[in-house]
């Protein structure tokens, strides 16, 4: 299945979380509505609720709760997005203008911590304690890796064992919760609920790496960004972390200084030195490796439509140009 006839298997579910989600934003405070919509309609792929949809289908759930599940999920995914970008003073997302650069720091801060809010507002409809316990570790997890990115900004010593910790907290985290839920949901047992979780936790590993890839691509225009975005912040990823461990002394010294002091200066050497270490293949081949545990973890699930798009959206992650 290709990514469209992924989505159109799950096309009325999503419908109702879409709704969900419009009901759930309301609020009276009016820049809260309009900072609320702008950012929840900016072209996301929706790629969590997604998951969660999915991985229930696939279990055979027939209950509600999974609506109200995808969108406060979609809420906790937005409100990290909103923090983000004013940490990093991002202007532009999805090719839109962000929030921050809209309507200023201080009210998408405010904003995005209505949005995780309302989202435990969401899991106390759901009345389950154990999706109460995931979710609230998983926001905790991610607020650890949103920190120790920040740690990790401009030092060029970060190693490849702490960038993929930060990518398992800051990003996969929300898939694992994703997924794990819809065991959760179906009450099944503890091995299939882990097996699902760790899907995601690697399924989301392989989206993150391969946005590394993306990062240095020409196909970077057709997400909103510009070549070597995360560079310009002094963001140490995967490619340029092995860059530096496999280059010579005058690529590693460049792309150390690069970390260091941010910006685009030296773009197109550091972007010829990713190319001539292979850096750009060893970050995809990181990603393969994923999608391809993520797969695996996918043998005792009933076989179904679901469960073949669970496994094409591995495939998806590391075949993708945007």
């Amino acid at each position: 299945m290709n990514i469209e006839e992924i989505y159109a298997l799950i096309a009325d579910d999503m419908a109702r979380v879409n709704q969900c989600i419009q009901q759930r934003l309301q609020s009276e405070v009016v820049l809260i509505n309009q900072i609320g919509h702008y950012i929840v309609n900016s072209g996301g792929k929706r790629l969590r609720p997604i998951l969660h949809l999915l991985a229930s289908r696939a279990l055979g759930y027939q209950g509600e709760n999974h609506i109200e599940c995808a969108a406060l999920i979609e809420f906790i995914h937005t409100a990290t997005l909103l923090h983000d970008d004013v940490v990093d003073a991002s202007e532009l997302r999805r090719g839109n203008d962000t929030a921050n650069a809209v309507w200023g720091n201080e009210a998408s801060v405010l904003v995005g911590d209505f949005l995780y809010s309302r989202a435990f507002q969401m899991m106390v409809t759901i009345n389950d304690m154990r999706v109460m316990a995931i979710l609230a570790d998983a926001t905790n997890t991610i607020a650890e890796g949103e920190v120790q990115q920040l740690l990790n900004v401009h030092d060029p010593d970060t190693s490849e064992e702490r960038y993929l910790h930060v990518i398992h907290s800051k990003t996969a985290k929300l898939f694992e919760s994703a997924t794990q839920l819809a065991a959760v949901l179906n009450k099944q047992d503890r091995e299939l609920e882990l097996a699902l979780a760790r899907y995601g936790m690697h399924l989301g590993t392989a989206f993150q790496l391969i946005d590394d890839v993306l990062d240095y691509s020409e196909s970077s225009e057709e997400i909103g960004k510009n070549i070597g975005d995360d560079l310009a912040e002094g963001k140490p990823t995967l490619p340029l972390i092995y860059c530096m461990r496999v280059g010579d002394e005058k690529q590693r010294a460049l792309v150390r200084q690069a970390i260091e002091h941010g910006g685009r200066d030296y773009i197109a050497e550091i972007k010829a030195a990713i190319e001539s270490t292979g850096a750009i293949e060893y970050t995809a081949r990181a990603a393969r490796a994923e999608s391809d545990q993520a797969i695996q973890c996918l043998a005792n699930v009933p076989d179904s439509t679901f469960k073949d798009a669970l496994r094409d959206l591995a495939e998806f992650a590391v075949n993708r140009t945007y």
